[in-house]
């Protein structure tokens, strides 16, 4: 009987006490976490330079002795720098809310088993909403000191080369705290939509992998199809509502703005259902092949996965070809009332205010674009099994690269068509509400019917940009799609 018990070595206290003990800040190096804070430093830094560079425009129009005394142009930068803040902000909030619902999907089993041992739902997700909310904070104490460096730095080169200059300006700036704060504290919400999975996760799930919801599963989501739907319907009902007070004043563009903001939105939640049938269409523009087909399937399979990837995208185009559009739309009304020296005049005036627009607006692209690449390389970490499969079966390393690659290109090519479709009419819509009331030349006139202009040169680059953006997306995924090896994938957790 003495044999049954058995006598611990006299070492095993110390073996357990010399046993590191994993950090509380450890979940920091999981794969996704880096790329969560880059998108809050970005757009926490964005909003401080624009917040800085507001304060130091009023105050050198406070400066210039001919229109010192005038308040407008500072309102009117101001207002700009506020929606320009938001828009980062949302842009934002939606890249991290799609990639805490990847690393979600990947953490399925460690929830499960977690569950299995006593751990409620909602002690789970409290532990990813507070991760997302120590994500917002770093990036934005990053994004404010990364602000404030660059806005002394511009500082330094206006009071260098312009003639006037505030003089009693500093960059401690009260107002810098706004975007930082919002910046934190949406990136927690955000947290803490994506991680509405973590309710969902059964204990009997600790037996599988990263769980993906499949198309069949996404459909029977009623009560969000039914959120995203009463959404879509009430921004289009306000951007319908924008057009209609344009022809009466100016601010219908106020209203057309949040209906932007409320479709946008639908379609962003709703984007599982809206993206599939956009898919389908482009996958069969890749042939027939045995890797073209994979790929096409893989995107259509979980539309969850392929649609995070693909709004990212949908929402840098959308922006950009919006104000591309409404500037060309606002030119082609000038062209058609004055004169050529006028013309010539008003249209340098619109080009440089369309190059500053795009250059801001370019920032939010950027966040989207960031998004992308982190979500493809989740993505393509969390299905090592799944390639691990495909190479069991006898697919090379380069066909598995290559189905990675056209499942890349098939997200974008179907997200850049939806942006450029979205940005069209956004970008018209903001034209007509903001100019249909404007009197025009000859007859003085209220302008009515303002007719969309796509100007092809911005649009081409932005299509340009986007395959650029998707080749340097699949680099990484591609790379890590067949660094392991088939028998340690099929045997990967």
């Amino acid at each position: 009987m003495s044999a049954v018990t058995a006598t611990p070595p006299a070492n095993a206290a110390s073996v357990v006490l010399d046993r590191p003990r994993p950090s509380r800040l450890a979940w920091l190096r999981e794969r996704g976490m880096g790329a969560s804070i880059l998108v809050s430093a970005l757009a926490a830094g964005f909003g401080v330079v624009l917040v800085e560079v507001t304060v130091y425009i009023g105050e050198m129009l406070k400066a210039d002795p001919f229109i010192g005394d005038s308040e407008t142009l500072a309102i009117v930068v101001a207002i700009l720098s506020v929606l320009l803040t938001g828009v980062a902000m949302y842009v934002a909030a939606i890249v991290t809310a799609n990639t805490f619902s990847t690393i979600i999907a990947g953490r399925t089993r460690r929830i499960a088993l977690m569950r299995l041992i006593g751990a409620s739902a909602r002690s789970q997700r409290a532990e990813v909403t507070g991760q997302g909310f120590g994500v917002g904070l770093v990036g934005a104490a990053i994004g404010l000191a990364a602000g404030i460096g660059l806005s002394a730095i511009g500082m330094l080169i206006g009071d260098r080369f312009l003639e006037f200059t505030p003089e009693r300006f500093t960059l401690v700036q009260p107002a810098v705290a706004l975007p930082v704060i919002g910046v934190a504290l949406t990136t927690w919400l955000a947290a803490w939509v994506g991680s509405r999975r973590v309710l969902a996760v059964t204990p009997l799930q600790a037996l599988g992998g990263a769980v993906e919801r499949t198309h069949g599963e996404v459909a029977a989501r009623g009560g969000r199809h039914i959120g995203a739907l009463v959404l879509l319907i009430a921004g289009l009902a306000l951007l319908a509502a924008g057009v209609l007070l344009g022809l009466i004043t100016p601010l219908g563009v106020v209203v057309a703005f949040f209906g932007g903001i409320l479709s946008f939105t639908g379609l962003s939640i709703g984007a599982a259902l809206v993206m599939p049938p956009i898919l389908r269409l482009v996958g069969r523009w890749f042939g027939g092949g045995a890797t073209a087909r994979l790929a096409a399937e893989n995107a259509l399979r979980y539309p969850g996965r392929s649609s995070r990837m693909a709004i990212g995208v949908v929402m840098g185009v959308t922006l950009v070809t919006m104000f591309a559009v409404a500037l060309e739309s606002t030119k082609a009304l000038l062209g058609r009332q004055a004169d050529e020296a006028t013309l010539q005049e008003s249209f340098a005036v619109l080009d440089a205010f369309a190059a500053v627009m795009m250059v801001l607006v370019a920032v939010s692209a950027v966040i989207a674009g960031v998004g992308l690449v982190n979500l493809l390389t989740i993505g393509v970490v969390q299905r090592t099994r799944e390639l691990g499969l495909l190479r069991a079966v006898g697919l090379t390393g380069p066909q598995v690269r290559r189905m990675v690659l056209l499942e890349t290109v098939h997200i974008t090519v179907a997200a850049t068509l939806t942006g450029l479709v979205l940005g069209i009419v956004y970008g018209w819509v903001a034209a007509q509400s903001l100019l249909g009331s404007v009197p025009v030349l000859p007859d003085f006139e209220p302008a009515g019917l303002v007719y969309p202009a796509v100007p092809w040169l911005p649009v081409t680059i932005i299509v340009a940009a986007t395959a650029l953006l998707t080749v340097v997306a699949a680099v990484t995924p591609t790379r890590l799609a067949t660094r392991v090896a088939p028998v340690e994938a099929l045997a990967a957790d």
